[in-house]
């Protein structure tokens, strides 16, 4: 059931995500992608209330994955990084958060690129 929890989620955080995003891109100011910035932005606000809210009430593990994992980690991925690098953090272990950090941007940057480039190198620009 969990599985279907998570799916269902991800299906409204998706949505949300592309309905946001698509709303706000028209503020774009010289080449800002404000829409996507502002969806990071608030899913991370969002993660970071059902951490802390979570844990306080006794909900089912159903609701818990639907919020999470599915919902926001949908709606933002950058969400659920960021609540790992806070945990990081938190737990007193600066250096692993700060690999774990600019090595996810640097890295995602970087197979971002190399993605684009075996793209065009195998089907053509």
């Amino acid at each position: 059931m969990i599985w279907l929890s998570i799916a269902s989620g991800g299906a409204v955080g998706a949505m949300l995500r592309f309905y946001l995003s698509s709303s706000l891109s028209r503020f774009e100011l010289q080449g800002f992608p404000w829409g996507i910035f502002s969806v990071n932005i608030l899913g991370c606000a969002l993660m970071g209330m059902l951490y802390v809210g979570l844990d306080r009430l006794e909900i089912s593990d159903d609701l818990r994955y639907f919020l999470t994992v599915g919902l926001l980690g949908a709606f933002t991925t950058f969400s659920t990084f960021s609540l790992q690098l806070y945990e990081l953090l938190i737990a007193g272990r600066v250096g692993l958060a700060l690999m774990y950090g600019v090595g996810s941007l640097a890295g995602c940057l970087a197979a971002l690129a190399l993605g684009v480039w075996l793209a065009q190198t195998l089907w053509g620009h």
